[in-house]
């Protein structure tokens, strides 16, 4: 006999997505209770089906219908777990929202999140991610991440280097792809906090607002303000924010690249590589503000795809293959998206 679940059938996502585009679910279940997880995983009908993890949905791209289930993370709670010499230890639910996240521990006093202030999404997504910003990433932040493993059916910690992040990737996103579900996430934010302002664009707005000490609270305000310049609500205008990840090339390339194109906007790496703006390379080529059907790119930044009302996941696709051939076909970079096709 057959756990009774809450799965409801033929769900519309589209409003679950922060592109906006069309894509039904076959059956959808609202994850608030942690033992939902348990007893998906226990009922033979529904263990047997493919999974989708969803949080806030601003990094996927909906290609087609989902024919199984989608585990939609809803549950909530962030607290201090405990502190010591150096950090205060702050646990957030998966299903939180990422910025609250961020505001929340702004309001205690807590600092170390502020130069991710206003990314959408959750806080479960944020590790599989590695989400970054203005010189941070999410992993200099992490202490641990709790996760229910489907393969065995038990709760497992895993520490920092056991996440293997890298640039916007994660073992969450390869050999733990279709194990784990992430439940909570625990922040370690530094007692003996920096302000990190090495980015022009917020060293820009704080000599803008005239602010030469600022306060993690004022660096936060900061890029809550350049962020809602260049990027699209969600709301208003479907989109996944940053498409592209930006590339990374060796010195030899980027030395090569330079000497073609003296305006080249890149990024040293601790390792020597390079890091290249995807925006600027894509702007290069012509396509900041263009279409392609209902699927365009942001006028304000070429990093950006659009849903102007309408786009299929297909649509999106396409225009993502025009742009990543016309800037290998002139700078000779391959252009990686960000977004989880689905």
């Amino acid at each position: 006999m057959h756990t009774i679940l809450p799965i409801a059938h033929q769900v519309a996502l589209n409003d679950k997505n922060t592109f906006g585009v069309v894509a039904n679910a076959a059956a959808y279940l609202k994850v608030t209770d942690i033992a939902l997880l348990q007893a998906v995983r226990l009922d033979p009908l529904w263990s047997a089906m493919p999974r989708l993890v969803l949080g806030g949905g601003s990094n996927i791209l909906l290609t087609r219908d989902f024919a199984g289930l989608v585990l939609h993370m809803q549950n909530g709670g962030i607290e201090v777990v405990g502190e010591d010499a150096t950090a205060v230890h702050v646990r957030a639910a998966a299903g939180e929202s990422w910025h609250g996240l961020v505001l929340w521990t702004l309001a205690q006093g807590y600092a170390g999140l502020e130069n991710l202030s206003l990314i959408p999404g959750s806080v479960g997504a944020a590790p599989i991610q590695n989400i970054g910003a203005y010189g941070v990433e999410v992993r200099e932040l992490i202490n641990e991440v709790r996760m229910f493993d489907f393969s065995t059916g038990e709760m497992t910690t895993l520490d920092n280097v056991a996440c293997e992040f890298a640039y916007r990737d994660s073992v969450f996103k390869h050999r733990l792809r279709d194990q784990a579900v992430i439940v909570d996430v625990t922040f370690s934010l530094p007692k003996a906090w920096l302000a990190n302002t090495r980015y022009a664009d917020v060293a820009q707005e704080l000599a803008a607002r005239a602010i030469t000490q600022p306060s993690a609270r004022q660096i936060s305000d900061a890029v809550i303000a350049i962020r809602s310049r260049k990027l699209p609500d969600p709301a208003v205008i479907g989109n996944a924010g940053s498409f592209f990840k930006n590339p990374l090339v060796d010195a030899a390339q980027r030395d090569d690249l330079l000497g073609k194109f003296p305006q080249l906007v890149s990024y040293v790496q601790p390792d020597g590589r390079y890091k290249l703006a995807a925006g600027w390379l894509i702007d290069q080529c012509g396509w900041k503000g263009k279409s392609l059907g209902a699927a365009g790119v942001y006028e304000k930044q070429a990093l950006v795809l659009v849903n102007r009302g309408g786009a299929h996941g297909a649509d999106i696709v396409a225009l993502a293959q025009a742009i990543s051939a016309d800037v290998s076909g002139r700078f000779g970079v391959a252009l990686e998206a960000e977004p989880v096709f689905i």
